[in-house]
């Protein structure tokens, strides 16, 4: 025997690994890994939205078996209850002008305390703390400054000789008044836009100065395109949460009212003063949880959730026409 064949003869033996066996591994592992967010969706999202477009074609009280009606709860809602209406016009007043304020308001506070040499923590902690604040407890503190009678702004203003407006007790001025409380919680959104305007390299920013560009021109083509993933990320959370208004909406109708209720607990204060802070889900909470109508309210948090889908395609392709380069 050779020495080629003696070194072949006690070589150890090949082990040939099957191919199927570890790709299947590592699908297990793959697929373990990703099984509670799939399992939180499936039971969190997937099974309510099914549900409730089941029971909106249904009559369904919570206590007795649903009944088949077809589409007698969409009929209902868009031609005989008059308050779903004024409940959808309050709440897109809210998506239309507390979602810009909001943004403009943070993006230009964050724009202050990127320029701020002294101090600059404590500023940001100042006006980042109001977040903090539970709603409930914001919205009773509002309320309470703008009293008409007691409040401490209509007693500043008396000094200055100046009538002071009724704010949360007048229909025109109630969803003003809380516009004003979305501003002095702006530092959730603020915090984020200054991490993004101090992530801007300001080598750019010297070139464009070399160039000979003003401050808005600065702005419009250095500061705005590398925020802009960010000014979506606000505009579509901001969206999401208007169409949802209901702690604040429904706190204020309860505390400028004199009533301890909040909710569904009493529709007579529902939207006080006069329906102008009767938002949308307000009203899907009182017809489903105060008069049991939950087949009703499950046709309103359908059409809420189709609206919601169209507002985030809407603001998706206004992104891709302004700056197709960054939404491809």
């Amino acid at each position: 025997m050779t020495t080629s064949e003696l070194s072949l003869a006690t070589a150890a033996p090949i082990v040939v690994r099957r191919p199927g066996r570890a790709k299947l591994r590592r699908r297990i592992a793959i697929a373990s890994m990703l099984a509670p967010t799939v399992l939180g969706l499936l039971i969190f999202f997937i099974y309510p939205l099914i549900a409730s477009v089941y029971y909106s074609f249904t009559r369904y009280d919570l206590l007795s078996s649903p009944q088949w009606i077809g589409f007698k709860n969409y009929r209902f809602m868009f031609g005989k209850d008059p308050l779903v209406w004024q409940a959808a016009r309050n709440t897109l007043w809210f998506v239309v002008i507390l979602v810009p304020v909001r943004v403009v308001c943070s993006l230009a506070l964050a724009g202050l305390l990127v320029r701020a040499r002294r101090a600059s923590g404590f500023w940001r902690t100042l006006f980042y703390l109001p977040a903090l604040v539970p709603p409930v407890a914001s919205v009773v503190a509002f309320v309470f400054l703008f009293n008409p009678g007691t409040g401490p702004v209509n007693q500043i203003l008396h000094w200055f000789g100046i009538k002071g407006p009724l704010w949360f007790s007048d229909p025109d001025l109630a969803k003003p008044s809380l516009v004003l409380l979305g501003i002095w919680v702006v530092g959730d959104i603020m915090i984020i836009f200054l991490a993004a305007l101090l992530d801007v390299p300001s080598e750019q920013y010297e070139a464009a100065s070399l160039d000979g560009a003003s401050g808005w021109q600065k702005v419009r083509f250095v500061t705005l395109p590398h925020i802009s993933p960010v000014i979506l990320f606000a505009a579509i959370t901001g969206v999401i949460a208007a169409l949802q208004y209901f702690t604040e909406a429904s706190v204020a109708s309860a505390v400028a009212s004199g009533k301890a209720t909040v909710g569904g607990g009493s529709g007579d204060i529902l939207g006080y003063p006069d329906d102008s802070l009767l938002t949308y889900t307000q009203w899907l909470y009182f017809k489903g949880f105060a008069n049991y109508q939950l087949g009703y309210a499950s046709a309103m948090a359908v059409v809420l959730f189709i609206v919601a889908a169209v507002f985030l395609v809407l603001l998706l392709r206004k992104v891709k026409a302004f700056n197709p380069e960054g939404a491809s």
